[in-house]
């Protein structure tokens, strides 16, 4: 009968007591460790295989390391990769003698024929490489969780972050030299060069997609405008446009508005049927059937809705990395700024400095998940106050200047008519109605402009203003709901029917005349 462990309950097998007896050591596969550099200094299409999955730190051997940096030092010089090259690269270094000198090298050579099956066998040695990064994790977490100091938000998110750059396979690398960014950056300007459209995420407003050539990965950028202008109308019109348009995953967090309120409003601007309609049901036989085939395309959106409440910014990052991990989203939209809290050791202080930290990690947060982060921000009243044009600027930022300066974009929204504003100060004074102007007041990477964009109230939705757009225009289609395509046919009046009919270059028939 086995002794009683020293905890209560439970007892503990032999095989536990071998393993206590004998210890542990890390995770490691020093024998494959061996057959992988081997094979990359007998054969060429060995190193090919494996130089973009290894990288130094993934040899549990110091002197595995050393001559896996000496092959990569040969492979960014266009240099051939051999015994006597490693060789003499290790010399150069002064550590060949800390690896076992050309002695150890043969030794390696000799282990294998070929590379064959060289790629299974890196992957093996990154296996155990993430494996000892884990336990090396876990051991942090588990002494900073005994720390009376650290706070217990603080510990989650950072043990949440560690986590992630793990599975996502990003763990912490040091700097990079000048010579691998530059690499780095050509590659990306070749792929923008060969690449149709914008090189970031489209918002299919063309003239926006212009100016930004799309949202960047890693940029924060902000859109600001006083309550009532259509901020979140602007953002859904956005969001919907990259996810049915463009088939991109996007995250929305609505701190303001329910989920159902805001596919809803989605809904609206997708069958062209008022929201008012919508919100009492009392919908036509036409409407009824517009509604269940126009929803289809928006049904298959990958488009992810978050309506948490007072949502903190470390719920936030801890959300947006398990849907970037799931469902790969690429656009991350936050409705809005003010209503987030900091959470953790920020919370009770004061206001200006809680906005600080949100804005500072939102930007944290694009670019650690290298993804564009757009956030609604309010104004402040200043721009009601203010006489003449109501035209936001970047004073106009409420509770923080650190918006203005986290942000790559700041932009606002500006729609005269709110303002009873019947004009635009414009040379043309051309009418207001229907109409929004897009500012974008700073852009780190580009220019600026003010860029008009149509607004459909009823459908609560942005849209690219057409050249020949006006606002009579629109609504007379609006009240003929030409655009409609459920509508009962309009039979046309018996004069234009007659009139048409004697007009036509042929004979006309019985069926050409509805009476």
């Amino acid at each position: 009968m086995d002794k009683p462990s020293p905890i209560v309950g439970h007892r503990v097998d032999k095989s536990t007591l071998i393993n206590l007896e004998k210890g542990k050591i890390p995770p490691q596969a020093v024998d494959l460790e061996e057959v992988v550099l081997g094979a990359m200094m007998i054969d060429k299409k060995g190193v090919d295989e494996v130089i973009d999955i290894l990288h130094p730190d993934v040899f549990y051997k110091d002197a595995h390391r050393y001559i896996y940096e000496a092959i990569f030092k040969l492979f960014e010089s266009s240099e051939p990769v051999d015994l006597l090259t490693v060789s003499s690269q290790l010399k150069k270094e002064g550590r060949l003698e800390a690896v076992g000198g050309d002695f150890y090298l043969i030794k390696l050579t000799q282990k294998v024929a070929s590379s064959a099956h060289i790629e299974f066998h890196a992957r093996i040695i990154l296996q155990k490489y993430i494996q000892r990064s884990l336990i090396k994790i876990s051991s942090e977490i588990i002494e900073d969780a005994y720390s009376e100091s650290t706070d217990v938000f603080d510990l989650l998110d950072s043990a949440e972050a560690k986590l992630y750059e793990v599975t996502q396979g990003n763990l912490k690398r040091s700097a990079e030299t000048a010579l691998d960014l530059v690499i780095q950056a050509k590659k990306k300007i070749e792929e923008i060069s060969n690449k149709e459209g914008t090189s970031g995420i489209p918002s299919g407003f063309d003239k926006l997609d212009k100016l930004t050539s799309g949202w960047q990965p890693s940029d924060l950028i902000i859109v600001a405008a006083r309550p009532g202008m259509g901020k979140t109308a602007l953002t859904l019109s956005m969001a919907r446009n990259i996810a049915v348009n463009s088939d991109i995953p996007v995250a929305f967090f609505s701190l303001e508005m329910s989920s159902v309120q805001l596919i809803t409003r989605l809904i609206s601007s997708e069958t062209g049927l008022s929201s008012e309609k919508l919100r009492t049901g009392r919908l036509e036989k036409h409407e009824w059937e517009q509604l269940n085939v126009k929803v289809k395309s928006l049904e298959k959106a990958p488009l992810f809705i978050d309506d948490t409440p007072s949502l903190s910014i470390f719920d936030l990052r801890a959300k947006a990395r398990r849907l970037a991990s799931q469902h790969g989203i690429q656009l991350i939209i936050i409705d809005y700024l003010q209503l987030m809290t900091a959470g953790g050791s920020q919370k009770g202080g004061n206001r200006e400095q809680e906005i600080s930290t949100i804005s500072r990690n939102l930007k944290a947060l694009a670019k650690e998940l290298n993804v564009p982060v757009i956030a609604l921000s309010q104004l402040s009243r200043a721009v009601e106050t203010r006489g003449g044009s109501k035209r936001p600027i970047l004073s106009d930022l409420r509770e923080s200047g650190a918006i203005e300066q986290d942000a790559d974009i700041v932009s606002f929204i500006y729609r005269p008519e709110y303002y009873k504003i019947d004009e635009w100060d414009d040379e043309e004074r051309t009418p207001t109605q229907g109409q929004a102007e897009f500012i974008v007041a700073k852009h780190r990477n580009g220019g600026l402009d003010n860029i008009r964009l149509k607004f459909v109230g009823a459908l609560g939705k942005f849209d690219n203003l057409d050249d020949f757009d006006s606002p009579f225009e629109f609504q007379s289609k609006m009240n003929a709901d030409e655009e409609n395509p459920f509508a009962p046919p309009s039979l046309p009046s018996a004069d234009e029917a007659f009139g048409s009919a004697m007009n036509s270059d042929d004979d006309p028939d019985d069926n050409d005349v509805p009476f």
